[in-house]
């Protein structure tokens, strides 16, 4: 018996579309980074980027839990001396909020190439406007992106 591997230059690849108000900035992450992978499908192969498009829209109304907003900082350093630059979440999120969440999801991706390739298949936006009109997005599952509870 032979394992068949998807042809990745013929796989259908959907555009989704999720809006981020109200979710929480690691759970929503992990899903993102899941259907970027493909995991959600049963073509999935850990070494072929079998992924769809993802367009996530209001990035700026992400939610965080407890302090975060003024505790967890994102640190960026030059190579200069005295080039350290430390921002809060909140900062980040005033300035450039599809930052926050473009991070959260590259942290959740293989390292290497291949995750590079899958990040590219995001696309994040501040607010509700997007220019993907043209690509009939699909607005994800509920199911997909909300985390099961302990009891089922």
């Amino acid at each position: 018996m032979t394992t068949t591997l998807p042809d990745v230059k013929r796989l259908k690849r959907k555009w989704l579309l999720v809006d981020a108000q109200h979710h929480v900035l690691g759970r929503l992450a992990s899903r993102i980074a899941l259907i970027l992978r493909g995991k959600h499908q049963v073509t999935y192969t850990p070494f072929l980027d079998t992924g769809d498009w993802v367009v996530v829209i209001n990035a700026e109304k992400i939610a965080v839990t407890g302090n975060k907003r003024a505790q967890k900082i994102y640190q960026r350093y030059s190579g200069y001396p005295g080039g350290l630059k430390v921002r809060t979440l909140e900062q980040v999120l005033r300035t450039h909020p599809e930052r926050v969440l473009r991070q959260a999801v590259k942290g959740m991706m293989p390292d290497g190439p291949l995750g590079r390739r899958m990040l590219t298949k995001l696309k994040i936006y501040a607010g509700p406007a997007h220019p993907h009109a043209a690509q009939q997005l699909q607005p994800v599952s509920p199911a997909l992106i909300r985390m099961p509870d302990a009891h089922g």
